[in-house]
């Protein structure tokens, strides 16, 4: 028993712990056990009880107090005191008050621990529970034949009585018996969408689709931001599916939402895309009856005990809700490893021809000390980071972790120690995990020929905000579905599309004048408009500098248009730039895509790039006048231009700028310029590898939030799409960033900060005072709407 100053073994039958369920666990040994705290002092416990059937450590107050220790509480802290001397505290965590250790003793506590445990945890190999967590907290029946059939070894069920963890996670209904069933693989395959979720996950998916093979139930999971996105899952699965087994998908039975099956009218059904593949690839549709989802209840089934799985998995955790998402996966994984009713043996061995090893698996987010790979690793730094066990990668060998306190949280490896001792006794509180689909009341009636739409749609709010790409607001809406009416209110399980305003609800605050179309500049809208104005030549001009700009940055070539590609057209925006006072800044001119007319899959995959939340400003201008940091403002340049395109993407030439002797090529992009879906994203991507290699760290709530520190020293980076504030302590930090910055972007270095995203700012350092204003952008609102006296 390492690291007692003294001890005494027990007696048999001599002491006794009583457990909450009225079990009695023996203690082994008693003696005196020595913590050392984090402020260097020590803590004697006398009279310790060794009890290695428990896994945690437990400390009494009330010996503490007869030992001549005090302690004083309050604010969810704890200050622990040997007389009037200040010796250690601690931290109120899952209702209990956690002793702050060194950490240095707290590593060596845990490794003892571990070691300590090491034959208990070959037995607990052996216990049934454990594997219960492992598999995604499986029934009992599953988990018997998995024994029956020699993928697991004799397990002891009589730990499986009642687990909390499923009492919170699930619920059961009904569930109707009888269907005709396939033959062989991809005779038929089920699927079915979830969503949206009312939970925001860590990558921002709010869907999922799943794929399930009727033969085998051997299912398929993929993440979706967005329904549109289900035929590019549908695509993936297919090519993957039919190679691997040599076969042909001949069925796919879903139901009738509209990104399945279209619309339909008196005319009949109006084939979305999703219907177009199917009828292409000649692979026959099936779909449910209208209110009759019973009739894709394979789907159904599967997605409800995926969801259970994952409510269970993050109840017995302590983890973000937002990873949701990993455990989806995970569940996936686990059940296509595990046998059901409806098949004889697992759907990994029916879909594969060879029995799973489970040998590999481990609970769902245990702790883990990672080892990963890192070519810049000295010698003197830790080997190891802690993290917690989210899943199994879909391409790899080895396991994922999330890392919360590292630079990358996400990490995948193969070398890790899983700590699943503490996890197997249950002993943490579980939680009630709620992930529900979002529901929302829908009128229905008669298709109306006649589609009124609105010029303002009011937004949703969002605790994530997208960045969007178009450099000016658009009034015009683009219908794509009928709008109906009907005075009966029906409650729908699947959500209509998401209307969301081009303005973030978020940002009203941050919009800058030049952003917001008021009416009130008469900037030409067209080219004919700019180059038969008064300002002719000026619109000119700035047209001729973006020009030189893009070829600076060698955003297109000159090419053929491929037989079969489509080229996406281009416009050119113009706008007169104003500063803080709202006096005339320079005329600009901008050559922006025509993104709508991407194609999903197509010529661009993902869109999502953070932008910084409102509240970090605010935190950054307080620590500014608190701690009178100096406060730079930076501008980059034509900054989409610096992102690199990676699908193949063809553009129009400019208006105006035709190359002569080139009017029948287009411009294959090189660069992610404006008006690209994707663009933002690139930018975004290049700019966070930049800075990044520069020593600077991401923040882990606002990715837009960057921190450098030097010793002493440190700087705050701030970027807003192509505005970077810097905040600093030191002079020649400062300088450092600057010319790191102009060295691998085009800069404006704009000084001292006085203007940003439309904020005024005041800085009185003699005073500590900062102040934050938008009088020009509230006078413009007054003088639009008459109310400037």
């Amino acid at each position: 028993m390492q690291g007692f100053l003294t001890t005494r073994t027990t007696k048999p039958n001599e002491k006794f712990v009583f457990m909450g369920n009225r079990v009695k666990v023996p203690v082994e040994a008693v003696g005196t056990y020595r913590l050392i705290l984090d402020t260097g002092h020590h803590l004697d416990l006398f009279e310790t009880l060794y009890v290695p059937s428990i896994s945690r450590n437990l400390v009494s107050l009330s010996k503490l107090d007869v030992n001549g220790y005090s302690i004083k509480f309050g604010n969810g802290c704890f200050s622990l005191y040997k007389h009037t001397h200040l010796i250690g505290s601690g931290i109120l965590c899952d209702g209990l008050y956690k002793l702050n250790l060194d950490n240095l003793f707290a590593e060596t506590l845990l490794t003892l621990h571990h070691n300590i445990g090491t034959k208990r945890g070959l037995e607990n190999e052996r216990f049934a529970y454990l594997w219960h967590k492992r598999l995604g907290h499986v029934s009992k029946e599953r988990l018997q034949r998995l024994v029956k059939n020699e993928i697991l070894p004799d397990l002891d069920f009589t730990d499986l009585n009642v687990c909390v963890d499923c009492i919170k996670g699930k619920q059961t209904k009904h569930t109707k018996k009888g269907a005709t069933r396939s033959t062989q693989l991809l005779e038929i395959i089920h699927t079915d969408i979830c969503g949206p979720f009312d939970v925001n996950s860590f990558n921002k998916e709010k869907y999922f689709i799943t794929f399930i093979d009727d033969y085998s139930r051997y299912g398929y999971v993929y993440l979706l931001h967005d329904k549109s996105q289900a035929i590019n899952a549908l695509e993936i699965y297919i090519e993957e599916v039919e190679r691997q087994l040599d076969s042909k998908v001949k069925i796919i039975r879903s139901d009738r939402g509209g990104e399945y099956y279209g619309r339909y009218d008196e005319r009949g059904q109006h084939p979305g895309p999703f219907a177009k593949f199917l009828e292409k690839r000649g692979i026959c549709a099936q779909y449910t009856m209208p209110g009759t989802p019973q009739q894709n209840g394979v789907s159904e089934r599967h997605n409800r005990t995926l969801l259970d799985m994952v409510r269970s998995m993050l109840s017995n955790s302590s983890l973000l809700i937002s990873l949701w998402t990993y455990a989806l996966k995970s569940a996936m994984y686990l059940l296509n490893r595990v046998p059901s009713k409806a098949v004889p043996k697992t759907p990994f061995e029916l879909w594969t021809g060879r029995k799973p090893s489970l040998r590999h698996l481990h609970v769902w987010g245990c702790p883990a000390k990672i080892r990963f790979y890192n070519p810049q690793e000295k010698k003197l730094d830790a080997r190891t980071i802690n993290g917690y066990f989210i899943g199994y990668p879909e391409k790899s060998k080895g396991y994922r972790f999330y890392c919360p306190n590292h630079t990358t949280r996400i990490i995948e490896t193969g070398n890790a120690r899983f700590i699943e001792n503490g996890e197997v006794s249950g002993s943490e509180t579980p939680r009630k995990v709620e992930i529900q689909e979002m529901r929302v009341q829908v009128p229905l009636t008669c298709i109306s020929n006649k589609v009124v739409v609105p010029q303002v749609i009011e937004p949703i709010n969002n605790h994530e905000e997208q960045q969007t790409n178009d450099p000016i607001t658009h009034n015009e809406v683009e219908v794509n579905e009928p709008i109906v009416e009907e005075p009966q209110q029906i409650a729908l399980r699947r959500s209509q599309r998401e209307r969301r305003s081009a303005i973030p609800n978020d940002y009203v605050v941050y919009l800058q004048e030049s952003e917001n179309d008021l009416g009130i500049e008469n900037d030409p809208v067209t080219f004919s408009q700019a180059i038969n104005g008064d300002n002719a030549e000026k619109w000119l001009d700035a047209m001729k500098a973006e020009l030189k700009s893009m070829e600076h940055n060698r955003v297109w070539d000159f090419v053929e248009l491929p037989e079969g590609c489509k080229r996406v057209g281009c416009k050119w925006v113009f706008k007169t730039k104003r500063d803080s006072h709202g006096n005339l800044e320079c005329y600009k001119a901008r050559l922006v895509a025509k993104g709508f007319t991407q194609k999903n899959g197509i010529d661009y995959k993902e869109t999502f790039s953070p932008v910084s939340k409102k509240d970090s400003l605010r935190i950054i201008m307080a620590l500014v006048a608190h701690y009178d940091l100096e406060l730079h403002q930076m501008d980059v340049k034509t900054a989409f231009l610096n992102g690199d395109l990676e699908e193949d993407v063809y553009m129009d030439q400019p208006m105006g700028f035709i190359n002569k002797g080139k009017e029948h090529m287009v411009c294959k992009l090189k660069k992610s310029i404006y008006g690209l879906k994707q663009a933002s994203r690139q930018w975004y991507l290049k700019f966070n590898d930049t800075i990044m290699s520069f020593g600077f760290k991401e923040n882990i709530v606002d990715r837009c939030i960057y921190l450098k520190v030097s010793g002493s020293k440190f700087i705050f980076l701030v970027l807003y799409v192509d505005d970077i504030l810097l905040a600093t302590n030191d002079l020649g930090l400062l300088t450092e960033t600057k010319k790191f910055l102009s060295r691998n972007f085009e800069m404006k270095d704009m000084g001292e900060a006085s203007y940003v995203i439309g904020i005024e700012i005041f800085l009185d350092r003699s005073q500590g005072l900062l102040g934050l204003s938008q009088k020009a952008y509230i006078n413009k609102i007054l003088e639009r709407f008459r109310m400037e006296r």
